[in-house]
């Protein structure tokens, strides 16, 4: 299995570059690349894969992925009636480092840098921003110079602002939980985070956040959404998800690393929760080789 690295050309004198292209070709493998991507995809259907995430995604896709990231995005599910239809697909990237971190430390760019963080997780908009942002990217190969970086920030502070983005890789993925403004609950992920590979249990969870164990519960369910069990079996699903992709170790290596305790509980519980056994998930990615004209490399 190869993953490959995507040699953009995004030059240093560039504060983004944007290809519109109108006839697209889904022919390329599962890559990354070390800048971040905007990926704007029309007038097709198929299959998306960011981090650990493999979804469908209908008629149209907006999705923001940070440095590193692996995804691929294939034209699966476009019926054979609509073949003649070519997908129009817009692909916005720009350097991890393009703002200084003493400007997004400003209150005007805070947005945005919270955008930038959680890209690592890869991010689909919908709704109203997509449709906006879609206008935006539509006239951007109209317009060049300061007008064009005007109109580029204008578009991240679009997707910065928005309520209408969810996560796609996992907190195991990325090793970056959501944010929290309770410190209570950030001490609690990062303890989770430096632990969930081996035995963790709720009481030691709760005695971090200084609550009793049926008070830190429902705590913990109100802030993320998710059970203190449902968050770690997450969080080993993917990290398990990652190994998969990333190592030729065993399945039971795997397991074990991840801290599950036994194989035959790992196989039914990352089938529940990816609908894939692990076995299933890393043959999606065994016939993953380049077909187009765009450079990569081999990453493993």
């Amino acid at each position: 299995m190869k993953v490959y690295r995507e040699i953009t050309p995004l030059t240093e004198h560039d504060t983004f570059i944007s290809k519109d292209c109108q006839n697209a070709h889904f022919d390329y493998p599962l890559h990354n690349h070390k800048e971040f991507e905007l990926t704007l995809i029309m007038k097709c259907s198929g299959t998306r894969i960011v981090g650990d995430s493999i979804t469908k995604y209908q008629d149209c896709d907006l999705v923001l992925v940070g440095p590193e990231v692996y995804h691929r995005w294939d034209d699966s599910d476009l019926p054979e009636e609509d073949k003649k239809i070519t997908p129009h697909v817009i692909v916005t990237q720009f350097e991890e480092n393009l703002f200084d971190p003493s400007l997004l430390a400003k209150k005007e760019f805070y947005p945005i840098k919270t955008l930038l963080e959680d890209a690592v997780r890869g991010l689909v908009f919908h709704g109203e921003t997509f449709n906006r942002v879609k206008k935006k990217l539509l006239g951007l190969k109209d317009l060049s110079g300061f007008e064009a970086v005007i109109e580029f920030f204008q578009v991240l502070n679009l997707l910065a602002v928005s309520s209408e983005k969810q996560y796609l890789a996992s907190e195991g993925y990325s090793s970056r939980p959501q944010h929290s403004k309770s410190k209570r609950i950030n001490d609690v992920y990062n303890y989770i985070l430096a632990n969930f590979t081996k035995k963790i249990n709720l009481a030691e969870a709760a005695s971090i956040a200084n609550m009793s164990e049926s008070a830190f519960s429902h705590f913990f369910k109100k802030s993320t959404h998710k059970s203190f069990t449902q968050f770690v079996i997450d969080l080993r699903i993917g990290h398990a998800c990652k190994l998969l992709l990333e190592t030729q170790d065993t399945i039971s290596q795997i397991c074990y690393q991840c801290g599950f305790n036994n194989v035959s509980n790992f196989n039914r519980l990352f089938k529940k929760y990816k609908d894939f056994t692990p076995y299933d998930y890393r043959k999606q990615f065994e016939k993953n080789k380049p077909f187009s004209t765009r450079q990569y490399q081999p990453v493993f």
